[in-house]
């Protein structure tokens, strides 16, 4: 039986050449969204070109890889867990220094597509931008995720979640929520919708059981899931030995309670035997 709602697995689109960077759109309007879900994966020392997004911010997490940022004339040092907000209209880029691929999974906040984000294309940066001095950040927002601390959720509405984060909020001025979940084995977020809202989330890594709607679907590492607003939604780890990872954005609400949150009750047992998709 076909989804209802989509749910995009990166690996059937991903190429398997190391040195090649690669970037793609899982989720956009193409799915009823208003937000663009990006997955972009950067070689190895390859120089890209500076651009800017003059209609959108672009919110981003940088989940592997190491190297520079360019904001501007600003260089700052990239490690995987940085949450980064880029305001639109600023000039950006991204170096991987490290010897591996690198993994970047981000959003265009209210844009249906590359396109509707205004992008615009500079010069290309050279070895010479990559020797300026490196510093903090100044403009737009950057968090270290190991730097944040996880929220106390009541598990009386639904939160049964092991480690739930929000690097970026309204708490540090942005107008869109970028969390980052971990569920042991046997944690659950029950049933819930966020009647003011869409939801856009990646799986990292782990095996679980989502509900999305009539959906009921299991979801591994390179799945994106998008689940419109006032869609009831839930997500249940399968596994009995390993952690389920997540990182999402509610998008244009700056907080949990800004999403118009409402629990809907328990996974029960007959949700966990059904499979739709």
């Amino acid at each position: 039986m076909p989804l209802i709602h989509p749910l995009i697995d990166v690996k059937e689109f991903v190429e398997n050449n190391p040195s090649k960077s690669q970037f793609l759109t899982p989720i956009s309007g193409e799915h009823g969204s208003s937000t663009t879900a990006f997955y972009s994966i950067a070689a190895p020392g390859e120089l890209p070109r500076r651009h800017r997004h003059k209609n959108c911010d672009e919110i981003s997490i940088l989940l592997k890889g190491s190297g520079v940022y360019g904001l501007g004339d600003q260089r700052i040092p990239a490690l995987a867990g940085d949450c980064r907000v880029v305001p639109k209209g600023s000039d950006h880029f991204f170096v991987n220094e490290s010897n591996e691929p690198s993994l970047m999974v981000g959003f265009f906040v209210g844009a249906k597509d590359v396109a509707a984000t205004g992008i615009a294309y500079g010069t290309a940066v050279t070895t010479g931008d990559l020797a300026a001095p490196r510093g903090e950040q100044d403009g737009g927002i950057l968090i270290k995720l190991d730097d944040v601390q996880p929220e106390s959720m009541d598990k009386g509405d639904g939160w049964l979640i092991t480690d739930f984060r929000l690097p970026i909020s309204a708490r540090n001025g942005c107008s869109s929520t970028l969390f980052r979940a971990r569920f042991m084995p046997g944690a659950v977020h029950k049933k819930h919708r966020h009647e003011n809202c869409d939801e856009i989330y990646y799986i990292i890594s782990g095996h679980g059981l989502a509900g999305a709607g009539p959906d009921r679907v299991e979801v591994r590492g390179g799945h994106f899931h998008f689940i419109p607003k006032g869609v009831e939604h839930w997500l249940h780890n399968l596994s009995a030995t390993e952690p389920i990872e997540v990182v999402g954005i509610y998008c244009e609400a700056g907080s949990v309670a800004d999403t118009g949150y409402i629990y809907m009750g328990d996974v029960t047992a007959a949700d966990l035997e059904a499979r739709t998709g």
